[in-house]
């Protein structure tokens, strides 16, 4: 991983769909999961560049709603995205699988399949950013509408073991809304009250929560706390498996 942070810079579309813009060559960038077209071409045009790339997380409207009026507008984009969704994704111009590399300008990306919210959902690491789509979020992580839990659990933990100081780029700003299930499960953790303050204020100034360090998620997220015995615990299952811990703890949240 390189040491030098990479540069981000978010669109926020829909209400709270973030659409991750980052350089790849002197005069280009690419879109991670650009739901729609305009607020892309506004972007670029102000800061006269153009598009070399659009990586695809997964299938969703609201994550690839934009892709063919960019392909349009910058015809020598290339798409990437997940060869198990080639059937329900755009055109991809390159079609991955889990442990690919993929070079855009002077980036590698590493691609890591997670399948739990889709079964063809991926996630794309690049120098000290994941861009995780709709699997993990700040507080939470993405409803099972295709996968199981136990899928997602092992896709959770392939991301818990990249480096922590990584940041983590969510496909939605939904940071307040989970902080409200996390203190209805622990009303008592002062870190997740001191994130509560400090995302109602970045809020309240138009700005993200995100991204959030991977080490600042594994304090907080009890998405990511299921193998500890006091997560079973509180959720009314001691002594059980990780997996079926999160499987009830989705379910929770499901249910608020």
């Amino acid at each position: 991983m390189s040491g030098t942070p990479l540069t981000v810079t978010p669109i926020l579309v829909r209400q709270d769909n973030y659409i991750w813009m980052l350089p790849t060559l002197p005069r280009a960038m690419a879109a991670v999961d650009p739901g729609e077209a305009d607020p892309v071409i506004a972007f670029l045009v102000e800061r006269g560049m153009q598009l070399s790339h659009i990586l695809i997380t997964h299938h969703h409207t609201d994550h690839i709603g934009g892709v063919e009026v960019l392909r349009q507008r910058y015809p020598g984009c290339i798409v990437v995205g997940s060869a198990a969704d080639v059937h329900r994704l755009p055109t991809l111009d390159q079609a991955v699988i889990d442990g690919d590399t993929v070079g855009i300008g002077d980036l590698r990306v590493q691609v890591i399949a997670t399948p739990g919210h889709t079964l063809g959902h991926v996630v794309y690491h690049v120098a000290d950013a994941i861009f995780t789509g709709d699997t993990l979020f700040s507080c939470g992580c993405g409803r099972l509408f295709e996968g199981s839990a136990a899928q997602m659990w092992h896709s959770l933990q392939r991301l818990m073991a990249l480096s922590e100081t990584c940041r983590i780029f969510p496909g939605h700003e939904y940071t307040l809304l989970n902080l409200g299930f996390l203190l209805e499960l622990e009303p008592e953790n002062q870190a997740i009250l001191a994130w509560l303050e400090l995302a109602q204020g970045l809020i309240r100034q138009g700005k993200p929560t995100l991204p959030v360090s991977l080490a600042h998620e594994k304090k907080i997220n009890p998405f990511l706390r299921c193998h500890l015995p006091a997560m079973a615990q509180k959720v009314g299952l001691p002594d059980q498996p990780a997996e079926v811990v999160f499987a009830r703890l989705r379910e929770m949240r499901n249910r608020m």
